[in-house]
């Protein structure tokens, strides 16, 4: 069964036309880490927050000025009765420098042509006692369980599950920037916990044929070949526990899931789960003086793609991530991930991929931030690539270790 690939270029010009619209309007939005206060009185609150980053990039044999996933959101509560208040929040992501084909970490943001294009938007309702529910675009409840190793600006994750088909931002199955994810959270002592659902509806066509489109695609799957697919990927569910053993120790775990349900062209059927389950372990904070350590562990099954859009079948990951921020405010670090499927790695019969095909991502990235204060921060980062694709189609292991070559970078990040 061969993959999609997330086309996301309608959806960003639907986007772009929605912003238009509600920079029009009141914007009904919830607080975000280092925003800045806009409006206050005795029941409503509106903030803005972001950043603006900005970097320069040598990797793939190219060298060019590229967008460090900058951002701005718009924030807003509101005190209800009873202790109830509301909340929301709409965050866009911002392209200050223009696209780049450069696929050095996240595709969704790192080859984004549109100047303004969506990454959260939700609304919901919070109580100290009763927890808190939203409904919308936003951060799936896995991302709890391994966001601690994702502190790398430039090379960050990629083995944890999270930006999934071929780094993109996660929203088909909820576990990054969910879309369509209803969600609970709530907190019990040193316990939290976040359950959540995707209501989506989500159906295209794939075909074992190289070069075809996916509406080509769909007219031969109505002719009952059996090399094209119609496939259903609808709900996922998902869930988190956090718990704070001591002031300095947190530890995290985690599930999502979720279900493919394939038609041949022939009529024959098959369901595919979609799986991820895995744990994390942090030490310290950040963003404070002292050391920082961070890993997480997770187990997946057709839960993401490789460097060529392949569902790939089962996998275990691996990310750490340790830094020291110094008195001076110079934060040295080092990372270290590892995504590995082993061999016949794809679901058989596919028209491009040998059982004895091989998929091993892994990389090591060593920086250091330097905190001119807590929100300008100059950056240089490296990575060196480990990863181990093997082919005996030597053209497809070339396009697979494309994108995970060795690279430089050094930027500017300015909160606000």
């Amino acid at each position: 069964m061969s993959l999609f690939k997330v086309n996301t270029h309608k959806a960003s010009q639907m986007i772009k036309n929605f912003v238009t619209l509600l920079l029009g309007t009141s914007i009904v939005v919830a607080p975000a880490a280092s925003a800045v206060e806009l409006y206050k009185d005795e029941k409503n609150t509106i903030k803005v927050g972001g950043y603006l980053d900005v970097r320069v990039i040598n990797t793939q044999n190219q060298t060019e000025v590229v967008n460090g996933t900058s951002r701005i959101n718009f924030g807003f509560t509101r005190q209800l009765k009873k202790d109830w208040s509301a909340l929301a929040l709409v965050e866009w992501g911002v392209n200050p420098v223009g696209s780049s084909d450069i696929i050095y970490n996240n595709r969704f943001e790192s080859i984004q042509d549109e100047f303004l294009y969506n990454r959260l938007g939700y609304a919901g309702l919070s109580h100290e006692k009763y927890g808190q529910i939203t409904i919308g675009k936003q951060w799936g409840a896995w991302y709890d369980v391994v966001y601690g190793t994702n502190n790398s600006f430039v090379w960050d994750g990629n083995a944890a599950g999270v930006y999934t088909y071929n780094k993109d931002d996660g929203a088909v199955n909820g576990t990054g920037r969910g879309d369509k994810l209803i969600q609970y959270r709530n907190s019990y002592n040193d316990f939290s916990f976040a359950v959540q659902a995707q209501l989506k509806n989500s159906e295209f066509y794939t075909c074992d044929v190289d070069d075809i489109s996916e509406e080509a695609c769909e007219a031969l799957w109505n002719t009952g070949d059996s090399a094209a697919q119609e496939v259903e990927f609808n709900y996922t569910f998902g869930g988190s526990v956090t718990y704070n053993a001591t002031d300095m120790l947190t530890l995290t775990a985690g599930v999502n899931r979720g279900e493919y349900d394939v038609t041949y062209g022939d009529g024959t059927t098959q369901t595919v789960e979609d799986l991820i389950f895995g744990a994390g372990v942090m030490w310290g904070s950040i963003e404070k003086p002292g050391l920082y350590v961070a890993a997480n562990i997770n187990k997946s099954e057709n839960h993401d793609t490789e460097n060529l859009g392949r569902l790939i079948k089962d996998s275990i990951g691996v990310e750490t991530f340790m830094s020291y921020r110094f008195d001076n405010d110079v934060r040295p670090f080092v990372a270290y991930n590892i995504l590995d499927a082993g061999d016949d790695y794809v679901i058989q019969p596919n028209f491009n991929t040998d059982p004895n095909d091989v998929f091993k991502r892994q990389f090591a990235v060593i920086g250091v931030h330097y905190l001119i204060d807590e929100n300008t921060i100059a950056y240089a980062e490296a990575r060196k690539d480990f990863s181990d694709f093997e082919s005996d189609d030597k053209d497809q292991q070339s396009q697979m270790e494309a994108s995970e070559d060795d690279g430089i970078a050094f930027g500017f990040r300015y909160k606000f």
